[in-house]
């Protein structure tokens, strides 16, 4: 069995922390701890898990981090590395990063800019540009995960951000019908992008050598009915954009199960379907070997 380092494992306890986006998913407002996500991912071959932040509330990100620490020395997880939350335009960033970068288990920073009171723009502001330059210096990541049809912000943002390495999350965030040649979605969709605009700006993405790309969370845009072929024009590009040494697993579980995602081993099923005609040493660098690598995990 092929094994999985998942570069996108959530996990949340309600007991200890508030997620303020949850008012607006019901189908996830429970705990979902480790011992659930070893259900979830049974007999898988996941061998290595990367903790991906989980937009916290803003008083509880040191307690988010601290908690990671701890997860992450215990030996009865496969959790050995966290992507912490962070505000790159907050002037108070650079001494709470400097803090956190300290820790061998965290390995990077995330910041949602898909939410309402992220502003188009906010990350191309003088101050965040500073502080994500910092994280390069301080030998952690980016993870981009934001509106797809704003990825060219993304763009500029990379390229003004040589010596940091970037994380581009779920594909860019692509809604897979979309990039399949169907319909844009609305415009007052906040989500909403077109096909080519979409390819367009991954690939700009792709050209720069800072820039990996994480293939996950388009599984929880699909409709009932779903199959991998509804999938491949998206990943397909992803993969042929980045080229099969820069590319990682994410599981994006438990978000995976929205929409008709239905499972992690849904999700697993059917990447691998995509990519089984790839060379087997192609599947192993996108499921297992790239993150270790990536992330300093050998």
């Amino acid at each position: 069995m092929q094994p999985i380092v998942d570069t996108h494992q959530h996990l949340w306890d309600l007991d200890k922390f508030r997620l303020p986006w949850l008012a607006d998913v019901p189908a996830l407002r429970q705990s979902y701890r480790t011992s659930d996500y070893l259900a979830a991912t049974a007999g898988l071959g996941v061998v290595k898990a990367i903790y991906m932040e989980v937009d916290v509330a803003a008083e509880q990100q040191r307690a988010e981090a601290n908690a990671l620490i701890d997860l992450c020395a215990l030996e009865d997880t496969p959790t050995v590395a966290a992507v912490i939350s962070g505000r790159p335009a907050s002037p108070d960033f650079a001494a709470y990063i400097r803090h956190y970068a300290a820790y061998p288990a965290i390995v990077g920073v995330r910041q949602v800019l898909h939410v309402h009171d992220a502003p188009r723009g906010l990350c191309l502001t003088p101050q965040y540009v500073e502080n994500i330059r910092l994280l390069g210096e301080l030998g952690l990541s980016f993870d981009i995960c934001m509106r797809p049809g704003e990825l060219g912000d993304a763009v500029k943002l990379a390229a003004q951000c040589p010596d940091t390495r970037f994380v581009v999350d779920h594909c860019g965030n692509g809604n897979p019908y979309v990039i399949a040649g169907e319909e844009p979605l609305p415009s007052e969709n906040p989500f909403s992008h077109t096909r080519a605009q979409w390819m367009a700006d991954m690939a700009a993405l792709a050209a720069l050598p800072n820039t990996i790309c994480k293939i996950s969370g388009i599984v929880a845009s699909t409709r009932p009915g779903w199959t991998a072929v509804d999938l491949a024009p998206a990943v397909n590009h992803c993969l042929d954009s980045f080229g099969f040494d820069r590319v990682v697993f994410g599981g994006d579980w438990p978000v995976c199960t929205l929409g008709a995602g239905g499972s992690y081993g849904a999700w697993v099923a059917a990447l691998k379907t995509i990519v089984a005609r790839r060379s087997s040493r192609e599947q192993a660098a996108l499921f297992h070997d790239n993150a270790l690598a990536f992330y300093g995990l050998d």
